[in-house]
């Protein structure tokens, strides 16, 4: 997996080191920063700002690649012990996901679900979740439904996001909760929302039809903390 931009990548150096293949530069840094990278086990190498701009496809890289492990995905049953989990479903932007992942393991959720998905690129997952990806377990289930009726046999309480829900600011929250979120043109389909415990929404203060769903996400998350 490649990742680039100078925050993810030191964000891994610190973090996860061991999971660095290769670092590459493609510009000059301080040399006592370059000495320290050298300390590091992973390969430290020089390239030109026209192979950099190659390897990521002309992005903006600030001079900073690398090459690191590919991230191993959870199974279900791996995370039905936990207390806090976020089910996305049907998501497809990669920006949001990434940021719903930095933003989820900030504020304490302990696993994410992808759902309505057949493949999904988590190059870019991580990359926009600066480096977070490897904080938090992720799994990846095509079949939803599946999903909510394994999380409600495992004893959680599903809460899903929709205009037309309860303002999250009253609902009691449960402390085995599921978050699940809607896809960023169609919201969470009726056969999902007939399947939830309670649906949730962010009163808005003036007229307006809907925050972006990371937005969202990440106010309903933060709300949901117990």
């Amino acid at each position: 997996m490649l990742i680039y931009a100078k925050q993810p990548i030191y964000y891994i150096i610190k973090k996860y080191p061991q999971k660095i293949k290769t670092l590459y530069l493609a510009k000059d840094i301080d040399k006592k920063e370059y000495s320290r990278l050298m300390k590091y086990d992973f390969e430290v190498k020089r390239i030109p700002n026209e192979a950099a701009q190659k390897m990521c496809k002309n992005a903006n890289h600030q001079g900073f690649l690398a090459e690191v492990e590919d991230y191993e995905l959870h199974s279900l049953a791996s995370v039905l012990e936990k207390d806090f989990i976020v089910v996305l479903s049907s998501l497809t932007d990669v920006g949001n996901i990434g940021a719903i992942v930095r933003t989820a393991y900030a504020l304490g959720v302990d696993a994410i679900v992808a759902c309505g998905v057949k493949n999904l690129a988590l190059e870019p997952v991580l990359r926009t979740s600066t480096g977070a990806l490897f904080d938090i377990p992720f799994v990846l289930e095509h079949n939803i439904h599946n999903v909510l009726n394994d999380l409600k046999l495992a004893g959680f309480t599903s809460y899903g996001a929709d205009m037309g829900g309860t303002d999250i600011r009253d609902v009691a929250v449960k402390e085995k909760r599921v978050l699940v979120l809607g896809s960023e043109g169609d919201g969470l389909s009726g056969r999902v929302v007939s399947k939830l415990d309670e649906v949730v929404s962010i009163k808005m203060s003036h007229e307006f039809d809907s925050l972006n769903v990371s937005v969202a996400g990440a106010i309903l998350i933060d709300r949901m903390r117990v």
